[in-house]
């Protein structure tokens, strides 16, 4: 969904980051005339009411990359969205841990794409496709029966029906379908949704889940 009548001081400041040149170039090239959306200048300050959004855009989530996320990560410049080629597992849970609350595969990058992302990152929302989330919890589930049952230890950081939950989510349910395949209403989704966010101090669900990795000795 597209945004109009937004005034200038409404537009979300936005900083890019690329691997080259020419990546760099078009992906101003696709958000330059989104009038949601403010680029910034290699050197540009914004004041610390206005949310920053960081947009780095990679083939791959390695070393190199890791260390750009954890720049703007240490420097506070605010939230960050990652576009990406490709994106293992291993380099999924290295782009949250680095604070990472939006991604998009560069396939799927348009402008219309980018600019939801990046605004529900500015409103302190996560946006990751449902089969990477998925992933992450598929890993969850691997961690619980290879590490801790054999130790007869249980994952505390999340209730059962908080990883039912998030399952579902994984899966690309919305919250109607989400209450009607566990029997609660509507609003108790949210509210556990809510929940784990908000007691675990992080900023969506995907980064619940990576804390449910950390937790696990990953």
């Amino acid at each position: 969904m597209r945004y109009h009548g937004v005034t200038g001081a409404e537009r979300i400041p936005v900083r890019l980051t690329a691997q080259d040149p020419i990546s760099q170039a078009g992906l101003a090239g696709q958000l330059r005339n989104c009038p949601e959306l403010r680029l910034l200048g290699e050197d540009e300050e914004v004041s610390e009411d206005q949310p920053c959004v960081a947009v780095v855009s990679a083939d791959r989530v390695g070393d190199a990359e890791t260390q750009t996320l954890r720049r703007f990560q240490r420097a506070g410049q605010g939230r960050i969205v990652l576009v990406a080629t490709e994106i293992d597992d291993a380099g999924l849970v290295a782009a949250v841990e680095c604070g990472v609350v939006g991604v998009v595969r560069r396939a799927e990058a348009s402008a219309d794409r980018l600019v939801q992302v990046i605004t529900a990152a500015a409103r302190g929302e996560g946006s990751v496709p449902a089969d990477l989330l998925g992933r992450l919890l598929d890993q969850v589930g691997r961690l619980q029966r290879q590490v801790l049952d054999p130790r007869g230890l249980a994952f505390t950081g999340l209730a059962p029906r908080e990883v039912d939950v998030l399952r579902l989510v994984a899966e690309g349910s919305d919250t109607a379908e989400i209450a009607r395949a566990l029997a609660f209403s509507e609003r108790t989704v949210k509210n556990i949704l809510h929940d784990v966010t908000t007691r675990l101090q992080l900023r969506n669900r995907s980064h619940a889940v990576a804390y449910a990795m950390r937790q696990g000795f990953i």
